[in-house]
């Protein structure tokens, strides 16, 4: 693949990456209100713990999808079809005996499950048969989930990407049907599950239409090739289960000290962060495939590259975000939930998370999306282990003594500020071939810099504000605009170069050259 290939599909990526999170974002926030509002708070704390619970499950994924989108990129290109189908299909079999076991765990355990999240007892039946049919969809999410990790193997992102957002579209509509239908709870469970899954099907007719050569059959499952398998996903399953506990931890440990309605308190503020979260790493989703090509092509200098132009262009697009994501804090949290006046707690714990989320962007994402494939993955899982333990332990410490949702936040936050920058930066300064504070010049420092003119505006706005008491939205779509505006022009005269501009444009004047010459044949 060369170079200019390398960065078309990064940004074609990119750019389905970010429509899809739009999408994402919207539909969630909609899906999010819509669900605050409509159930009770026992309702609306199972279901928040259940779709927590459902992150987890990719602790039982073994990294196997990571191995399989790696082997099938190894495999295709070598054109090893009988190789390909023993791997696919021993980890099919596998995932296929996980979702076996986790139905009938939920159907053992429902009872206790539904007792310790403190259902009311009148309840109980209820809640339980929404339990076990959620355990079921997780354990078909196990061997449906492999298709889409085969797309990307198949750099085949974009293709995802669709697939999802028409699903996440599809998904509100129903939502919509149902609470105009007043459908019960578990209708609405069912809905938001067969949209999780409806993908995965899809993906797996255009998956194996790429790969009609390879056959995927149960008699072709082995231990050997497993055990092939298992000598790279062992690493990346222990890096991805440390992150599962660092993002997902914090709503048990709220049911266990504080109970199942303390939850509805920090989703509420969560979100908002969650939203910035998602919105800000797309740039780094694309590069683990990049960094794999690069890192077996020996391309070290064009790795360096990546690590530091990653970091940089990471940056520039979350700082400016952040702030204005952290200054209208309170007006998204009304949006978000409808509610006219939420508690000090809640905003606290927003503005914790987001900082929480903005500093694994300066010194996580891009980091460790390139350490993982350039043969790092087993220092990464020591230090994932050591950041997830002191958040775990930090986490309930802190509940246990304040007794607030905000203690937990901060649990999450501490270990990632120390791991962060005192261990993660000067790593990657290293591999980038310079130090600490030169990387910090080349990445922080310009994001920063385009930023002050953002700042200004902001505090400008909310001391000055252009509709005074006006309501949320109004004042997020005016005020925002021009934040938004000021951040633009700012990035593009004080943070990028002039190199990148003519770039920019002449990419611009390109596309359009080439539309109106196919309008206009000459």
């Amino acid at each position: 693949m060369s170079e200019a290939n390398i960065h078309h599909q990064m940004v074609r990526d990119t750019l389905s990456n970010y429509v899809r999170t739009a999408v994402a974002m919207a539909v969630g926030l909609v899906t999010f209100r819509l669900l605050y509002q409509h159930f009770d708070r026992e309702e609306f704390g199972f279901w928040s713990l259940l779709w927590s619970v459902f992150g987890y499950g990719i602790l039982l994924d073994f990294g196997f999808g990571f191995a399989a989108q790696k082997r099938v990129a190894e495999l295709s290109v070598q054109h090893k079809w009988d190789e390909l189908g023993h791997v696919l299909s021993s980890i099919l079999i596998f995932y296929s005996g996980i979702a076996v076991l986790l139905a009938g765990g939920a159907l053992l355990s429902a009872p206790w499950l539904v007792e310790w999240c403190g259902v009311p007892a009148q309840r109980a039946a209820e809640f339980k048969t929404v339990l076990v049919v959620f355990f079921v969809g997780i354990g078909l999410a196990f061997p449906l989930g492999i298709f889409p990790e085969i797309l990307r193997g198949q750099r085949r992102i974009s293709l995802v990407n669709w697939i999802t957002t028409l699903a996440l579209v599809t998904r509100l509509a129903l939502i919509l049907v149902a609470l105009w239908k007043q459908w019960s709870f578990l209708s609405i469970m069912l809905i938001a599950l067969g949209s999780a899954l409806a993908p995965d099907c899809i993906s797996a007719f255009f998956a194996l239409r790429r790969m009609p050569k390879v056959k995927l059959r149960p008699t072709w499952a082995a231990m050997g090739t497993m055990r092939h398998t298992m000598a790279f996903s062992l690493f990346a399953y222990l890096g991805t289960a440390t992150n599962l506990v660092l993002g997902k931890t914090d709503q048990l440990v709220i049911t266990s000290a504080l109970g199942v309605a303390a939850i509805a308190l920090y989703q509420s503020g969560a979100k908002v962060a969650e939203v910035f979260r998602e919105f800000t790493r797309q740039v780094q989703d694309t590069l683990s495939p990049v960094a794999a090509h690069l890192h077996a092509g020996a391309q070290h200098e064009a790795l360096r590259a990546l690590l530091v132009q990653g970091t940089r262009w990471s940056i520039l697009i979350a700082t400016p975000l952040y702030l204005m994501c952290a200054f209208y804090l309170d007006e998204l949290l009304h949006l978000l939930t409808g509610d006219a006046a939420l508690t000090h707690e809640t905003w606290l714990t927003g503005q914790i998370l987001l900082v929480w989320y903005y500093t694994t962007i300066l010194t996580h994402s891009v980091s460790k999306r390139v350490f993982i494939m350039t043969g790092h993955e087993k220092k990464l899982m020591w230090l994932g282990l050591a950041e997830a333990g002191a958040n775990l332990v930090l986490s309930v410490g802190l509940v246990m003594w304040l007794k607030s949702v905000t203690a937990v936040a901060l649990g999450s936050l501490i270990p990632t500020l120390w791991l962060g920058w005192l261990y993660l930066w000067p790593w990657q300064a290293r591999e980038s071939g310079m130090s600490s504070l030169a990387l910090l010049r080349k990445t922080v420092l310009p994001a920063w810099t385009a930023s002050l003119p953002v700042l200004a505006a902001l505090l400008l706005l909310k001391n000055l504000p252009l509709i005074p008491d006006g309501h949320p939205l109004l004042v997020l779509l005016s005020e925002g605009s021009i934040a938004g505006v000021v951040a633009l022009v700012s990035l593009w005269f004080l943070a990028m170069s002039r190199d990148e501009r003519q770039k920019i444009k002449r990419r611009f004047i390109r596309k359009r050259v080439t539309k109106v010459s196919v309008v206009i044949p000459i």
